[in-house]
């Protein structure tokens, strides 16, 4: 989530761990292809015996990782690239300028020093006395060089302009540039089971959370019977701090099937329900939007659910009935 919002504003469609871009395959070729979810079909199953072939066939099928480039995070290296133009040509502009002005100081310590110069010899050829027409050559030297030096002093001024404009014209560019803003994450913790929200812990470092800070809100959140943990595979997720918490949690991590984020179809509806509520509210920080999510983990949870077994029923009803079986 962005870190300031003003109500009515499109949210960004960004979710999970990765903000990959899933690309459907076509119909006929999923037909025809086997995928560790069909374990899921026959309804009779046992879930636990289920959700444990569905975890020996995705291990099985499991392949190393390759790099997908979004289509929001090929917006993003084209907006990251053009800004470094830029600063690159305004850092490349100020290098000139920094030449340039060296290069004319010591120009204006040589005309000093000429200057100086010919002010003694005056001194020195009218003590010693000189001819007329020797004073007119020298005269007629002065004044050429005098004019050398306006034309460049005229020069210099030219320079600047063209350097200002040249400036202006990169700092107008980078302006109209859209603004990257702070970014706040949000941690999605949803039960299968009963659709309860566990808790939406904010991470206000953005891009930057570490799987060490993902594992420390989770160990506070989860609850002590869970026996599955369904996530995708993002790198937060199946980093080795992530395995060691499901060994002293005693979870097992079900990673969902890659291209396929209907596996995890429960958390994926979560959030475009965050993301629809949020819509319309506005915040400026992490504290005004910690308060908003607080109020929306209550409105979800206490009320009606279509999704549930028992229609009609909210989250924390469910819930309460599935304790007093």
């Amino acid at each position: 989530m962005p870190a300031t919002h003003e109500a009515q504003q499109k949210l960004p469609a960004v979710s999970g761990s990765s903000g990959r871009l899933v690309v459907g395959q076509p119909q006929e070729e999923q037909k025809e292809k086997a995928w560790p979810g069909r374990v899921f079909e026959d309804e009779s199953r046992d879930y636990t015996e289920a959700m444990l072939d569905f975890v020996a066939a995705s291990q099985a099928k499991s392949e190393p990782a390759t790099a997908e480039i979004t289509a929001e995070s090929s917006e993003k290296a084209s907006l990251k690239a053009q800004k470094q133009a830029l600063r690159q040509g305004e850092e490349e502009l100020r290098a000139k300028r920094r030449v340039a002005r060296q290069r004319r100081k010591q120009e204006d310590a040589a005309w000093k020093e000429m200057k100086a110069e010919e002010k003694q010899e005056t001194e020195a050829q009218a003590q010693a006395g000189q001819s007329a027409a020797e004073r007119q050559v020298q005269d007629e030297h002065r004044r050429a060089l005098r004019q050398q030096r306006q034309e460049t002093v005229a020069c210099r001024a030219q320079e600047d302009a063209e350097w200002r404009q040249k400036r202006n014209r990169i700092r107008e560019r980078l302006s109209q540039l859209p603004i990257v803003t702070a970014w706040i994450a949000i941690l999605v913790i949803t039960d299968n089971c009963t659709r309860q929200c566990l808790g939406l812990p904010l991470f206000v470092v953005g891009s930057k959370v570490t799987a060490e800070m993902v594992a420390n809100a989770l160990q506070v959140l989860l609850p002590p019977e869970l026996q599955f943990l369904i996530s995708d595979r993002g790198i937060h997720f199946t980093a080795k701090v992530f395995k060691e918490l499901a060994r002293s949690e005693e979870f097992i991590h079900v990673l969902i099937a890659r291209h396929r984020p209907q596996s995890n179809g429960i958390a994926e509806r979560f959030v475009r329900t965050l993301k629809e509520w949020l819509r319309d509210k506005t915040w400026a920080g992490d504290e005004e939007l910690a308060a908003l999510i607080e109020q929306f983990i209550a409105e979800y949870n206490d009320r009606p659910h279509q999704g549930l077994p028992l229609p009609g029923l909210s989250p924390t009803e469910f819930a309460n009935r599935l304790w007093l079986m």
